[in-house]
């Protein structure tokens, strides 16, 4: 049987939740019906070695998003491309006129991920992404809460969009678990009486650690803590200061983008996450994955889908100091009983994501959008 060819095609294979989907399914397809060709522009990316070798992977000549349509056409064509699949409303208007342009019957398969809006310019701008995204053959939400966002916002019809979660490896988050030691000069943060926070994402507004830092200093107040932030960006400099300033800079450790963050994620007491917004927050059900309470916070729209409103972690109000520092504060106080009985609703709650399901997911929509 002639493989089903799909060309999934991203800004760079980084450390971003959006490249970290797109590798699990990849790497997830099953290879008896899908052969998967992997496009970028001309950056390197972290998740590049973790491809299996089985795909098909092409770099643009181009950094520029905007020059890079043509070039997708040609391979769309050159690799008779049966489904071109995206994510991120630029990367996807880019893949949707390759598509066009590509004179091919190739079909678009778009994904949405995170809940945009606010501003009159930007809620302009997701209206055109919107009419651009009408030339898509099948829209994929990554959580409800995006959905709605989509209807509202991009003034898209309901019925022309499917809700799929994003895909966690379970499997492969287990091995990393099992093999992998923390870096030696790391282990001291995690071998003392303090409690251990974590936190990971990119230090941008939209994750704002500003907040975490302020709940962060309230709780070392009362039970001796430290906090670890994983990630990098423009913010780094600014979220040093703020912990000079906050007295806590010998408690607080940026120690960079990693890219097996789950054997730091094992080892804490608990996992925060402080987010203006969110699509899905795919790194809270990798938390869970990894057997450490969570908070978050109840942002739109993801963290109370994946936490099915605070059942399997503990939700607190966006921005709100006070009210993450109760939530962080009853999580480091809870017996070592209540923490199982987290610990093993985390799992099952995470098994919910278990990339073999989802994927299998993508591969009927896939299926049933060859057949329009």
């Amino acid at each position: 049987m002639k493989k089903i060819r799909v060309l999934i095609f991203i800004y760079q294979m980084g450390g971003g939740g959006a490249a970290r989907t797109l590798l699990n399914i990849i790497n997830n397809l099953d290879r008896t019906k899908f052969a998967p060709v992997l496009v970028t522009l001309d950056f390197d990316g972290s998740y590049e070695k973790e491809l299996k070798e089985d795909v098909v992977f092409y770099k643009l000549p181009t950094k520029r998003l905007s020059r890079s349509v043509f070039s997708l056409a040609k391979i769309i064509r050159h690799e008779k491309i049966d489904i071109v699949f995206s994510t991120i409303p630029r990367v996807n208007t880019i893949a949707i006129f390759a598509k066009v342009l590509s004179f091919s019957k190739a079909k678009s398969v778009i994904r949405e991920a995170d809940n945009l809006g606010g501003s009159f310019i930007t809620n302009l701008q997701l209206i055109g992404f919107g009419l651009v995204y009408r030339l898509s053959n099948q829209i994929i939400s990554l959580s409800e809460g995006v959905k709605e966002n989509l209807v509202k916002r991009y003034k898209i019809k309901p019925s022309e969009i499917k809700v799929v979660y994003n895909p966690v490896d379970l499997g492969s988050i287990n091995e990393k678990v099992r093999k992998k030691d923390i870096e030696s000069n790391l282990i001291p943060l995690f071998k003392t009486k303090d409690k251990t926070l974590v936190s990971a994402g990119r230090l941008v507004e939209q994750k704002d650690h500003s907040t975490l830092l302020k709940a962060f200093a309230n709780v070392n107040k009362e039970i001796p803590s430290k906090l670890v932030l994983m990630g990098e960006g423009p913010l780094k400099s600014k979220l040093v200061q703020e912990a000079k300033e906050l007295g806590i800079e010998d408690k607080v450790h940026f120690i960079g983008f990693k890219s097996n963050p789950y054997i730091y994620f094992k080892q804490a007491d608990v996992f925060v996450l402080s987010s203006l917004h969110e699509g899905f927050s795919h790194v809270i059900a990798e938390a869970l994955a990894t057997g450490v309470p969570v908070v978050a916070t109840n942002c739109k729209s993801g963290p109370a889908e994946v936490l099915d409103n605070g059942a399997y972690g503990a939700l607190c109000e966006v921005g709100n100091v006070e009210d993450m520092t109760e939530k962080i504060l009853h999580v480091l106080t809870l017996n070592k009983e209540e923490v199982t009985t987290i610990v093993n609703n985390g799992f099952t709650r995470a098994a919910h994501f278990d990339a073999k399901k989802i994927v299998r997911r993508y591969e009927e929509i896939f299926l049933k959008t060859l057949e329009q």
